[in-house]
């Protein structure tokens, strides 16, 4: 049986954020599989559409026996049942789980590109994806998540959230 190595973010930035990202730790333990780490939880400035509530972002890394477009399923139905509405993209919302990497997998389909297209683009991601995974390479750019934070020319605040 194949299993994969998948790192999730986890982005909330309307109701209680952190009771959320709680949830949806729980739901992916039964659903996807067991988180095996988990990064600090971030609050970070919103990305795309800036005129929004501040979001908490987390980074999970879970081991999975389902293939990637299986997990998007299972990470789609969570976002649905935490009450996930998609009104615009980059919008605010209660629940965003985006997959981030599968294994060293390529892919490129129309609903599911890994790695995500955008995360070395990302402050956001990349703060807490190197905090739990710094020598994970990017199986496209060939660069490990440190020096991808290194490189990345977001300047959105990311700061450590504390309750």
């Amino acid at each position: 049986m194949t299993t994969y190595t998948v790192f999730l973010l986890l982005g909330a930035n309307l109701g209680d954020r952190a009771a959320t990202l709680q949830q949806a730790i729980e739901q992916l333990n039964v659903d996807v599989g067991p988180v095996l780490q988990q990064s600090a939880r971030y609050e970070t400035a919103a990305w795309g559409v800036t005129d929004q509530p501040a979001f908490l972002n987390q980074v999970l890394k879970v081991l999975s026996v389902f293939p990637p477009e299986e997990i998007l399923q299972k990470t789609q139905a969570i976002e649905n049942r935490l009450g996930r509405v998609r009104r615009e993209k980059w919008g605010s919302r209660v629940i965003d789980i985006d997959l981030l990497y599968v294994n060293d997998l390529i892919l490129q389909q129309e609903t599911l590109t890994i790695p995500h297209p955008f995360l070395h683009e990302r402050r956001f991601t990349l703060v807490p994806l190197a905090e739990i995974a710094p020598d994970f390479v990017h199986p496209v750019l060939h660069k490990t998540q440190e020096q991808l934070l290194a490189e990345c020319r977001d300047t959105g605040e990311v700061r450590k959230w504390t309750p």
